[in-house]
């Protein structure tokens, strides 16, 4: 068997015939591997290949049969590519036909880089159900919001029903808490039938703690790195090649079989690899030049805190050719500008600079000394596309790992949120909202786990405490491992029909709509965008220009009005208000904004987001 990617996996079960299936596990460290059936007592000895690898075919069964590997006559482990685990991370793994997925998204494309919107969930959390299919009774509303891509925090198999998906142990495996392989698919179905893409979160720089038994089958992980969170993964030492080859594998694996449209990698800066070409770099290689052969559009993105332009960088300039990044300096602006929060990394930011910086040029720290890490971070990027930057004002690690999992809206009110809103829908970039933000969900958003070993739990216990350490927030982070916790973090749907929270929604699907239908405010080109300092501490402007025209957002994030004044730079005619974040249809009091802006002095009142067309004055 070839390690090369030639239209089908080189490990995992793969369908032959009608009831014929081969097995394929690299298993370097063993000496002889058989195929265990237990439904029927079988034991078939797997035929040893070059390179470490195992194989073995055979015929008579069906999918959901159930299989283990018997390594060297007396260990017996589930497949590491094992496609479904229907029991739990220690038993068998399970046998899955994806050819037999009811595929109707023939005609469906995801939307241009310039359009996406995404909206990211916790499939277990997002609905009272928690499945793939109870997700589905949601796209409505999604639609109506008008998000263009679900992003599903990290599906794989992991421990026990409770889990962010950061502890998975099987990457190939959807988990079955959530509904399993079919429920996966017909998620992904119905989102393309709704015109929504669907983006997975994956998770290539550990495995979770419970359930891993990569290291009984080969030197997968290694000593020479470290990160916080489980074995670093072994991308650039002694047999790193079958490994490297079993991540990317696993990502057009997401690609191909369930039809995912993009990926987002999980903490790239603690993929440590020292190769010539970076793992991410060839990994996303890789999945362009199978997206090129099958006639579709994939994207790959990055989580990282190293504000690296290179990440994003085309190959061709010398980049890793990732498509997106996720922008913490973008949330670190907005939060830190809004809560005045100085505790942890929140130390690099809180000034109106330092949001500027980010929405007109993508990073606020593009090579200056950053006083958390204690170095220069970052490089400048500014000159690249803005739907390469991932913005956000919440996601599941922002609001998750604070000790008592506050909401942005939690800790400013609604205002300063609705504020928050505008300047990330209406800002260069790619905006990314978190489940339930949009109706200003206060509920708190809380790390859960379930582990089945009592010793873990009180490791994870103790873990969660000494991470909280540097920020000094009050009060005692709930159990993890309470259902309770977990039930806690789901929001309220009722919510939506409260006149309050009906407001935020409106809120935010006006913006969105606004964005839709403006060329200029979804334009990627920096060079379009002019963001500058009014008068107060606080208070900014931003203008955007496109085929569309020009559009005139001001800001203020200070708590009083002030006096502000935005002039036409000359040109006949004058700003016309199309939004008020005080309307009271978004839950204001009413809007104290000029209807019409021309060149004199006005008040900006406190917390205030109100976007301006331009109008040229006909002549006379």
């Amino acid at each position: 068997m070839q390690r090369i990617f030639s239209g089908s996996l080189p490990v995992g079960p793969q369908k032959t015939g009608s009831d014929s299936w081969r097995f394929t596990v690299w298993a370097p460290k063993r000496k002889k591997l058989a195929l265990i059936l237990p439904e029927k007592d079988l034991n078939l000895p797997m035929e040893p290949l070059a390179g470490g690898y195992f194989t073995v075919e055979t015929a008579g069964l069906a999918p959901g049969a159930r299989y283990l590997f018997e390594l060297d006559g007396d260990l017996r482990r589930a497949d590491p590519a094992s496609r479904h685990q229907p029991d739990d991370v220690h038993s068998p793994s399970s046998l899955v036909d994806t050819d037999a997925f009811a595929w109707t998204d023939a005609g469906f494309a995801p939307p241009a880089p310039e359009n996406r919107v995404t909206y990211e969930i916790h499939v277990g959390a997002f609905t009272p159900e928690g499945t793939f299919d109870a997700a589905i009774t949601r796209l409505a509303h999604l639609r109506e919001l008008g998000v263009t891509c679900l992003e599903l925090m990290p599906v794989a198999q992991f421990p026990g029903g409770r889990n962010w998906g950061y502890d998975g142990v099987y990457p190939y495996a959807p988990a079955a808490a959530y509904g399993g392989p079919e429920g996966l698919a017909r998620l992904v179905d119905a989102c393309h039938a709704a015109g929504i893409a669907v983006v997975l979160d994956v998770v290539y720089n550990h495995l979770g703690p419970e359930g891993n038994y990569l290291r009984d089958f080969g030197p997968y992980f290694t000593d020479r790195y470290h990160t916080p969170w489980g074995e670093s993964v072994n991308f650039d030492g002694p047999g790193s090649g079958p490994v490297r080859d079993y991540f990317i594998g696993n990502a057009l694996y997401w690609l191909r079989e369930y039809h995912i449209d993009g990926l987002r990698l999980d903490a790239v800066h603690a993929i440590y690899d020292q190769s010539p070409v970076h793992v991410a770099a060839e990994l996303a290689d890789r999945v362009q030049a199978w997206a090129a052969g099958a006639g579709r559009r994939v994207f790959v993105v990055a989580e990282t805190h190293l504000n690296d332009p290179a990440v994003i960088t085309e190959k061709a300039a010398g980049g890793m050719g990732l498509d997106g990044v996720w922008n913490d300096d973008f949330h670190h602006a907005v939060h830190a500008l809004l809560t005045r929060e100085k505790r942890g990394y929140y130390a690099d930011y809180g000034s109106r600079d330092d949001l500027i910086a980010t929405m007109a040029e993508g990073f606020a720290y593009a090579g200056r000394h950053s006083p958390f890490f204690g170095h220069r971070r970052g490089g400048d990027a500014a000159h690249l596309p803005a739907d390469r930057f991932i913005n956000c004002i919440q996601n599941h690690d922002q609001i998750g790992n604070r000790a008592l999992g506050e909401r942005l809206v939690t800790l400013v009110g609604p205002e300063a949120a609705r504020l928050a809103a505008a300047l990330l829908i209406l800002s260069p970039g790619s905006p990314l909202l978190f489940m339930g933000e949009e109706w200003g969900e206060d509920r708190p958003f809380l790390y859960c786990i379930s582990h089945l070993d009592a010793g873990l739990v009180d490791a994870v216990r103790k873990g969660r405490k000494r991470e909280f350490a540097s920020f000094r927030w009050r009060g005692e982070p709930p159990d993890p491992f309470a259902q309770a916790t977990f039930e806690a973090s789901r929001p309220d749907w009722a919510k939506l029909a409260s006149p309050d929270h009906a407001a935020m929604f409106a809120w935010y699907r006006e913006l969105l709509r606004l964005r839709a239908a403006s060329p200029a405010l979804s334009d990627t080109r920096r060079r379009l965008t002019r963001v500058w300092p009014l008068d107060a501490y606080r208070a900014l402007a931003m203008e955007r220009r496109g085929a569309d025209g020009r559009y005139l957002c001001l800001f203020n994030a200070g708590k009083r009005p002030t006096r502000v004044k935005v002039g036409t730079a000359g040109r006949p005619g004058d700003y016309v208000r199309l939004l008020d974040a005080a309307e009271v249809r978004f839950g204001g009091w009413g809007a104290m904004s000029p209807e019409r802006l021309s060149s004199s002095f006005f008040s900006l009142p406190a917390h205030c987001a109100c976007v301006y067309k331009f109008s040229e004055s006909m002549p006379t």
